[in-house]
């Protein structure tokens, strides 16, 4: 009875392990209409520990102050296409397009060295920020193969054409679009905007893979840019 009653506990434990290690590995995000999520591109310069500890106390509380929170983000495992090579994919939110643009008008005449703060600690810095047009909820589990794309457009007719067809495609291979992005902003100095930025995820990178070879061999005559990373 004993060995049974051990038993019995090591596979609820083991149960429980793996559901936790599971739940983990989701983030979940919810944003109401009218707020505001923030997409960052970084590269970390080495040794700016110091540096981000005085940006930290100095530019956090105003943001915050602002209405600003930080969201679950991601490292960047690769970059798949285009020409920067940043590290990390960061993901923050804002109440309302007022607090965001206040907190960029006001900044400067509060910390006066704010931008650069944030040049001693990023070699890269690229900044777009989405304003919701409706409620938006949507997860990113992290043991799948996540990727995020972002394309600018030359040709309208012929980016609506192209990007319609990726989507077709990437759902056609297994791609499931967790996360689709238009319409975006940057502040002066940070500018990153492109036309679209989609979060697919596969079961794997060879699932990915499978996509990944007919998406290069697509008509880019509508393209004007791409960037792509993997998110870990």
């Amino acid at each position: 009875m004993k060995l049974l009653k051990n038993l019995i506990l090591f596979f609820l434990t083991c149960l429980l392990t793996t559901s936790l290690i599971a739940q983990s590995n989701i983030k979940s995000y919810n944003l109401k209409k009218g707020e505001i999520l923030d997409i960052l591109l970084l590269t970390t310069k080495p040794e700016s520990e110091k540096a981000f500890k005085k940006y930290r106390e100095t530019a956090f509380p105003i943001a915050s102050k602002r209405t600003y929170q930080p969201l679950p983000g991601f490292k960047i495992e690769q970059t798949l296409q285009g020409n920067i090579q940043p590290t990390s994919f960061i993901v923050g939110k804002w109440n309302d397009l007022k607090n965001r643009k206040q907190f960029i008008a006001e900044i400067e005449g509060i910390v006066p060295d704010f931008h650069e703060q944030r040049r001693n600690i990023w070699s890269l810095f690229n900044l777009t920020y989405y304003e919701m047009p409706k409620d938006v909820s949507f997860e990113i589990d992290r043991s799948k193969y996540n990727v995020a794309t972002s394309y600018w457009k030359k040709d309208m007719v012929s980016f609506k054409n192209f990007t319609e067809l990726w989507l077709q495609k990437s759902t056609a291979k297994g791609g499931k679009k967790i996360l689709e992005l238009s319409n975006g902003k940057s502040p002066l100095g940070y500018y990153h905007n492109p036309e679209v930025l989609i979060i697919t995820q596969w079961e794997n990178k060879a699932a990915f893979d499978a996509f990944y070879k007919e998406n290069l061999k697509m008509n880019h005559n509508g393209v004007l840019h791409v960037n792509q990373f993997v998110l870990n």
